[in-house]
C-alpha cells in the first residue's frame, strides 16, 4: 500500500482528535492486519471511492471511546449510548475527510460514503476491499484505539 495513504490517515487521526476532542493520541507501530476482527468495542467504518476503492475503520475500546467523546462533547459519559455512537461516526467522517484533503494535495482524489457504526466486543469488519489492511494502533491515556485503512491495488 502507498505509504502516503497510511501517513495521511495517521496524521488525520492525530489532528482530528487533538483539535476536536482535545486529547493527545500516541501512535504505535503500524502493522498488517491478518484477520477481520475488530480490536475495539465500537467501530466507525467509511468506504472510499475514486482513484481506488478503499475503506477506513476507526475502532476504539469502550474506555477510549467514552474518554474521547466525553472530552469532545464536554459532557461525562459512562456507557456506550446513542451520543457516543453518533460521535464515533462523526469522528470517523472527520478523520476520513481530513485524510482525503491531505491526499488530494498530493494528487490522490477520493470521495467518501456515509459512516456506519458497529458496536460489540470482537465484531467482524468486512469491506468490499480484499487487499490487506494496514492498522495503526494508538493510545489515549493508555486506552487503545486503532485506525485501519485498506485500498485495492
Amino acid at each position: 500500500m502507498n505509504v502516503e495513504y497510511i501517513n495521511s490517515f495517521l496524521n488525520a487521526a492525530m489532528r482530528v482528535l487533538e483539535m476536536m476532542a482535545f486529547v493527545k493520541p500516541v501512535p504505535g507501530k503500524p502493522f498488517l492486519k491478518q484477520d477481520r476482527l475488530s480490536r475495539g468495542d465500537i467501530s466507525g467504518i467509511i468506504g472510499l471511492t475514486g482513484e481506488k476503492k478503499g475503506a477506513v475503520v476507526f475502532s476504539l475500546s469502550k474506555e477510549a471511546a467514552i474518554k474521547i467523546v466525553s472530552s469532545m462533547l464536554g459532557q461525562q459519559y459512562t456507557e456506550m449510548n446513542d451520543e457516543v455512537r453518533d460521535a464515533v461516526g462523526e469522528m470517523t467522517n472527520m478523520i476520513a475527510g481530513d485524510a482525503r484533503r491531505e491526499l488530494a494535495e498530493k494528487g490522490h482524489v477520493f470521495e467518501a460514503g456515509i459512516p456506519t457504526v458497529i458496536v460489540g466486543k470482537g465484531h467482524e469488519i468486512s469491506t468490499m476491499v480484499k487487499e490487506p489492511t494496514i492498522a495503526i494502533p494508538f493510545k489515549v491515556d493508555n486506552d487503545p484505539f486503532m485506525v485501519e485503512a485498506s485500498f485495492e491495488k
